[in-house]
């Protein structure tokens, strides 16, 4: 099951890429430089940027190949990541179920799962946060307030708590695996 999630998340990835890439539609990015301050007509805003200071809002109605790709990098890092955590979680409950919970594979796996939360969240925040940053600043190039982190950071706790706990059961299998020799 978990395995057909990671499979579909990649092709999530494939098909948002694509679709993406080739509509002819506008592009919105939200940005907090214009939360609750009043437009007037001589903000410094791109060709063909349409604004709304309620929404905090930037459209561009033609956007150039750039601007396009800075928007798919809001969506796709977090597909690509979520189908690569999936695809090893499916390994980890695969290793389970083959071997059982407390053996090398799973401690290995479970380590490398946790690696892979604890350093791609962080990752994909910081792409998703340039991309964003970038897009704001080709649109309106004063309003760009430099990249930042988004996305659940509670997740480096997490992957970091996995790591720590395949520690754990790497050292518990050394230990049966101490006890059974001497038995």
């Amino acid at each position: 099951m978990t395995f057909a999630l990671a499979v579909l998340c990649g092709l999530a990835f494939i098909g948002t890429a694509v679709t993406h890439m080739l509509d002819d539609g506008a592009v919105c990015v939200q940005t907090h430089f214009w939360r609750n301050a009043s437009l007037a007509d001589n903000l410094p805003i791109g060709k063909g940027v349409k604004v709304s200071s309620s929404a905090a809002r930037l459209c561009q109605d033609s956007p150039s190949a750039g601007q396009r790709a800075a928007d798919l990098g809001g969506e796709l890092p977090w597909l690509l990541f979520g189908s690569l955590a999936l695809l090893l979680f499916s390994r980890l409950l695969k290793a389970v179920q083959q071997q059982g919970p407390f053996t090398e594979a799973v401690a290995q796996r479970l380590s490398t799962l946790g690696w892979l939360v604890a350093l791609g969240t962080p990752l994909a925040g910081l792409v998703v946060g340039w991309s964003q940053s970038w897009l704001v600043g080709s649109m309106a190039p004063v309003a760009g307030s430099g990249p930042a982190v988004s996305g659940p950071l509670v997740l480096l706790l997490a992957g970091l708590a996995a790591v720590i706990m395949g520690k754990v059961m790497r050292e518990g299998v050394r230990m049966r695996e101490d006890l059974e020799g001497t038995i």
